[in-house]
C-alpha cells in the first residue's frame, strides 16, 4: 500500500473497468475512488448534522429567519469573493496534498463550534464567524475536490463518479438530519457540532491510504501572471461552458436557499419544530439521493436535460410554496430534491467534461463560485422577503427566478445552436422540441413540393 508521491510520474493506469463505463456503481471498481467515497461519506454525515444544527441554533438564539440567511451568506460570501483564486490555486498545486490540509482545516473549525456550544457560551457571532472561516476553507478545498475526482477515475468514469458523489452526498444527507434531530433534543447542539468536527478523520486518512502510483497523471500549472484572466477569458468564450454556470448561478442564488425556507415551514407554518425540520430535510435528501443515482446510470449530459431540470425545479418550488397542507408541501419536497439535484450533476459533469484538463481547477471554481457563492447575495435578499411578506412569498420568488432563468439559458442555447422551436400537433410525435434550422427548412421545403405536386 504506497502513499508515496508517485503521481506525478506515472502513467495513466489503463485497467477495464476505468475505460469502458457501465453500470451505475463503476467507479467503485476503483480503489482509490473507493476511500475518498468512505471518507466523504462519513465526512458529508457529520457536515449535514452540522448544517441542520447550526441554523436550528441561530433561529433558537435569534427567531430571525434571516439571521439564518446571514449565517449561510457568510459561510459562502469567500467564495463569492475569492473563489476565483481557489481555482488558480487548485490549478497549481498537488490536488491530494492541497485536500490533505483544507479536510483537516474543516474538522478543526467543527471542533471549534462544538466546544463553544458544549461550554455554554456560544452567541450567534460566534456562529457568524465560524461559517465565515469554513467558507475561506472551502474556497481551495471545492475546486480541489472537484477537479481530484477526474484524476482518481479518468474521463472514462467521470460523469458516473460525479453522479456517485452527489449520491454519496444525498445518502448522508438522509442520515445526519435524522441524527442532529435526535441529538438537538437529547444531549444538545454541542455534540452534533463535535461528531461534524471529528468525522473529518475518515477522509483524512483515505487520503493517506491512496496508491499515488494509481492516480491519473495531474496537469499542474506553473506559476505565471494573468492566470485568473486567462480562465475567465477561456470560460467565456465557450457556450458550452458559460450557459450551464449562469443557469445554476440563478437557481444556487436564488432556489436553493432550502434552510431558511424549511426552517420557517417547520416553526412557523406547520409549528413541528425541529424533528419536522429534519424530517423535510430527509424527504429532500430522499429524493436528491434518486436523482443521483438516475444520473449515475445515464452514459451521456445533455444540456437539454439540464433547461429541462431547471425549469421543472422551479415551477415545482412555486407549487410547494403555496402547499395549503403539511402533507402536500412534504410530498413535493421528495420531486424537488430529484430535480433540483438532476439540475446539479447535468451541469457539473457537461462543464468539466468540456473543460480542458489544464483549466479545469480554474472552470470548477468559477462554477462553485457562481453556484455558491450566489448564496451571500440570494440568502439575504429571500431571508428579507421571508421575514417581511412570509415565507411562502420568499419560497415563491425564489421558484420564479429558477424558472425564468431555465427558459433564458434554454433560448440562448438553442440561439447558440443553431436550433429552433418546432411545434407538431400530430399524434405520436414529440408536440415541441427544438431541431436544427436546416431541418425546418427542408421540411419547409418538402411541404412547399407536395403543395405544387397537389395543385
Amino acid at each position: 500500500m504506497s502513499t508515496g508521491s508517485g503521481a506525478d510520474s506515472a502513467p495513466a493506469p489503463t485497467s477495464t473497468h476505468e475505460s469502458k463505463p457501465g453500470g451505475t456503481f463503476s467507479s467503485l471498481k476503483i480503489r482509490n475512488y473507493r476511500l475518498f467515497a468512505t471518507g466523504a461519506v462519513i465526512s458529508n454525515t457529520g457536515t449535514w448534522m452540522s448544517r441542520i444544527t447550526q441554523d436550528w441554533l441561530v433561529l433558537s438564539l435569534t427567531g430571525s429567519a434571516a439571521a439564518v440567511g446571514i449565517t449561510t451568506a457568510l459561510q459562502f460570501l469567500p467564495m463569492l469573493l475569492f473563489g476565483l483564486y481557489g481555482g488558480v490555486i487548485a490549478d497549481r498545486l498537488p490536488k491530494r496534498k492541497l485536500l490533505l490540509f483544507s479536510q483537516a482545516a474543516l474538522g478543526l473549525c467543527g471542533i471549534a463550534l462544538a466546544v463553544l456550544t458544549l461550554s455554554g457560551v456560544v452567541q450567534v457571532w460566534h456562529v457568524y464567524l465560524i461559517a465565515f472561516l469554513l467558507g475561506m476553507v472551502t474556497v481551495v478545498d471545492n475546486p480541489a475536490r472537484q477537479s481530484f475526482v477526474s484524476e482518481m477515475v479518468g474521463p472514462a468514469q467521470l460523469r458516473n463518479a460525479v453522479s456517485l458523489n452527489s449520491a454519496n452526498f444525498q445518502s448522508a444527507r438522509l442520515i445526519g438530519p435524522a441524527v442532529a434531530g435526535v441529538l438537538i433534543t437529547t444531549v444538545g447542539s454541542g455534540w452534533a457540532f463535535m461528531f461534524n468536527g471529528l468525522s473529518f478523520l475518515a477522509p483524512l486518512v483515505g487520503l493517506l491510504m491512496m496508491r499515488t502510483s494509481e492516480l491519473h497523471k495531474a496537469v499542474v500549472v506553473p506559476r505565471a501572471k494573468g492566470q485568473l484572466r486567462e480562465g475567465l477569458r477561456y470560460v467565456s468564450g465557450h457556450p458550452e461552458l458559460i450557459w450551464p454556470i449562469v443557469l445554476v448561478g440563478f437557481v444556487g442564488t436564488f432556489g436553493f436557499n432550502f434552510p431558511i425556507w424549511l426552517t420557517a415551514f417547520a416553526d412557523e407554518i406547520f409549528h413541528g419544530g425541529a424533528g419536522m425540520y429534519s424530517f423535510f430535510n430527509i424527504l429532500m435528501a430522499a429524493g436528491s439521493l434518486a436523482g443521483a443515482l438516475l444520473a449515475a446510470r445515464r452514459r451521456s449530459s445533455r444540456l437539454r436535460m439540464l433547461v429541462a431540470a431547471g425549469t421543472a425545479f422551479g415551477l415545482l418550488e412555486i407549487i410547494a410554496s403555496l402547499s395549503p397542507s403539511v402533507w402536500l408541501f412534504s410530498i413535493l419536497l421528495v420531486p424537488i430534491g430529484m430535480i433540483g439535484l438532476t439540475t446539479n450533476i447535468s451541469a457539473n459533469t457537461s462543464v468539466q467534461m468540456a473543460a480542458d484538463p489544464a483549466m479545469r481547477g480554474r472552470v470548477m471554481s468559477l462554477y462553485m463560485m457562481v453556484f455558491a457563492g450566489g448564496t451571500p447575495v440570494g440568502a439575504p435578499i429571500v431571508g428579507w422577503i421571508s421575514d417581511a411578506y412570509g415565507v411562502r412569498t420568499g419560497m415563491a420568488v425564489g421558484g420564479a427566478f429558477s424558472l425564468v432563468a431555465a427558459l433564458g439559458v434554454g433560448l440562448m442555447l438553442a440561439r447558440v445552436g443553431g436550433l429552433r422551436l418546432r411545434v407538431d400537433l400530430r399524434p405520436g410525435r414529440p408536440h415541441v422540441r427544438f431541431v436544427p434550422r436546416e431541418e425546418l427548412a427542408t421540411a419547409a421545403e418538402t411541404r412547399r413540393y407536395g403543395a405544387t405536386l397537389g395543385a
